[in-house]
């Protein structure tokens, strides 16, 4: 489980292999990763748009920009949160994620939240520092 905070923003991101869907000797590895969202401030806030960055073990580096999350714009009012779980395949055995969600408050600023790194290590290897 991997954490960070930004203006009150929690962001947690548990990412996990999941074999049924790789195929190694084809050099094709998947992971799944569930984000949590919560808001500890006192102000409502909506996620309007992502911008991950994510990195292969070869050093290939892929940006992903897009509205929302999983086709919803969550507004989150003080105390709420939202879950969600989607993918990401790679053609090496670890890599790593990382990058923000821009934010819109209900008084209409527009601030960005850090999602934090974290590595995609197959389970039983040796971990590799990205």
């Amino acid at each position: 489980m991997y954490r960070a905070t930004t203006r009150k923003i929690q962001v947690t991101a548990t990412p996990r292999y999941v074999a049924e869907r790789s195929e190694p000797d084809e050099g094709r590895h998947f992971w799944a990763y569930t984000i949590e969202v919560v808001n500890l401030g006192r102000t409502t806030v909506q996620l309007k748009a992502r911008h991950w960055v994510i990195t292969d073990a070869r050093g290939h580096v892929e940006e992903v920009h897009g509205s929302g999350v999983v086709g919803e714009e969550p507004v989150l009012p003080p105390g709420g949160r939202f879950e969600y779980t989607s993918g990401v395949p790679l053609s090496t055995v670890t890599g790593i994620m990382n990058g923000r969600y821009d934010m819109l408050t209900e008084g209409g600023e527009t601030f960005s939240v850090e999602i934090p790194a974290f590595s995609l290590d197959i389970p039983h290897m040796p971990r590799v520092l990205n």
